[in-house]
């Protein structure tokens, strides 16, 4: 403002107006004696548009933030900044659109691409917002396991099946239905052992497999509670020889008779016995060796040993254990699902449009990111780093170091938000018109008046007697 408080011409004090919209700033400067004047624009005009204000807040929504968070900073530094109002309006005529759009497009390109292949091998699961039978929402992956990639992402609404529990059934099927739409053929599908999701793969014969790291989340949680009493204390010796057991089994075994084969064999192996009567699998691998602790080994009609053998020759465990998966795992869906933690926290509602558009900016950096090379130092030895995971207990591994991530996604969108979907809307708008998106979930229920309600406000400390 000091700049603008002189004539540059006469030297003297002139009169200066100022106009504020948002982050954009504008002066127009008049001199009474010279009559000279001159404006000045922080930013350039789209429009009516100041290009700050759009990029700003294509910058927060694309980059997962919070608009209230951003308005935190803001304020505490105290930067100028537009209204929630007006980053609404951002995000739902430009911003959304965009996201919409490219999401569209580039899914229309991979699967295409999936259909000229002979066999193809995917993977679905479900995120709910919230723990439990009380989500609202409920987004279905399907990813191509074979590139890890994510190829289609279904969003449910609790209302849209008649409760939390249907969701993770209707996002499967209506993936599955578009892969079909588009021609590609399923060799078989890898998921979790959800009895809905069994029985539907199986009316559409459709070969299903079982991620292995949630049958053995499952195993290992019976087995902690078991080992808890003092008659039982020696299967906690077992614990983590069981867990590696469980990906063995799956890894080297070709048919579903010797998986149970081999996954049985351990009950033997607990007792020290290493031949075994199935014919599938007649011994163990490993070479005979004395072992160091005599005292692990468990006997058999103990208890510890009778709880064992029911824990894991349950006919369900068995039953699973035949569908295991040999190759592919769930370990990149739940990276994937903490990459939705950095777009859509779990603490934050979005209305559904918000979120299926979180849930695609998601996928893009996921996508982008997810085969990054391992770094290497100066002589080309990988690099490795040091980690105490919270479910390890104190036990330490090393992960490998990657490259930084990539964010092309970001620059293309913002170049779609300024230079096509601003100029002209109105076709990036038909793919959101298109989206059929539910009613809230309030929307079933009769909205009482307002005033009747305040009226009816009652303290619990100061209660009329009855």
């Amino acid at each position: 403002m000091e700049l603008f408080e002189m004539c540059p011409v006469c030297r003297r004090s002139s009169d200066v107006r100022s106009q504020r919209i948002g982050t954009f700033l504008r002066l127009e400067q008049f001199c009474n004696h010279c009559q000279y004047t001159r404006k000045w624009s922080s930013q350039p005009i789209i429009g009516s548009t100041p290009a700050g204000n759009l990029q700003l807040s294509a910058a927060v929504y694309l980059s997962g933030e919070s608009f209230f968070r951003f308005e935190k900073i803001c304020t505490s530094m105290n930067l100028q900044l537009f209204k929630y109002d007006t980053f609404r309006r951002h995000a739902r005529l430009y911003i959304e659109p965009a996201v919409v759009y490219k999401w569209k497009h580039w899914q229309n390109e991979i699967l295409h691409n999936l259909s000229e292949k002979e066999k193809v091998i995917v993977g679905g699961d479900m995120r709910a917002d919230s723990p439990g039978h009380s989500a609202k929402f409920g987004s279905y992956t399907m990813m191509e396991l074979d590139t890890n990639i994510v190829v289609d992402i279904q969003l449910v609404q609790s209302n849209e099946v008649g409760g939390s529990y249907h969701m993770e059934k209707e996002g499967l099927q209506r993936s599955v239905a578009l892969l079909k739409d588009y021609g590609v053929r399923l060799e078989c599908i890898v998921t979790d052992r959800h009895p809905q999701i069994q029985k539907y793969l199986r009316e559409c014969n459709i070969t299903q497999f079982y991620g292995v790291w949630h049958l053995e989340k499952g195993i290992t949680k019976k087995l902690d509670n078991i080992a808890k009493s003092k008659e039982c204390e020696k299967i906690r010796k077992w614990m983590r020889s069981i867990k590696n057991h469980i990906y063995w089994t799956a890894a080297s075994s070709s048919t579903a008779q010797e998986r149970v084969a081999k996954w049985t064999s351990i009950l033997n192996h607990v007792r020290d016995i290493h031949t075994h009567e199935d014919t599938n699998f007649p011994s163990c691998l490993h070479d005979q060796r004395q072992s160091r602790d005599c005292n692990k080994w468990l006997v058999a009609e103990t208890p510890a040993f009778y709880k064992l053998q029911k824990v894991l020759n349950n006919k369900r465990i068995l039953k699973d254990v035949m569908k295991l998966s040999p190759h592919h795992q769930t370990s990149n869906w739940e990276s994937f699902h903490s990459v939705i933690q950095r777009f859509a926290p779990k603490n934050v509602v979005f209305p559904f449009l918000g979120m299926l558009c979180r849930l695609y900016l998601a996928a893009f950096h996921y996508n982008e990111n997810a085969g990054r090379p391992q770094v290497t130092s100066t002589t080309e030895e990988p690099l490795y780093r040091v980690s105490f995971p919270k479910a390890k207990r104190g036990q330490c591994t090393v992960k490998p170091v990657k490259t930084p991530p990539t964010f092309r996604y970001l620059d293309d969108l913002q170049d779609l938000i300024i230079h096509k979907v601003f100029e002209n809307p109105t076709p990036y708008m038909d793919e959101v018109l298109k989206i059929p998106i539910p009613p809230d979930l309030c929307a079933g229920y009769e909205r009482p008046d307002k005033e009747e309600l305040i009226s009816r406000i009652v303290s619990r400390f100061n209660q009329a007697q009855v």
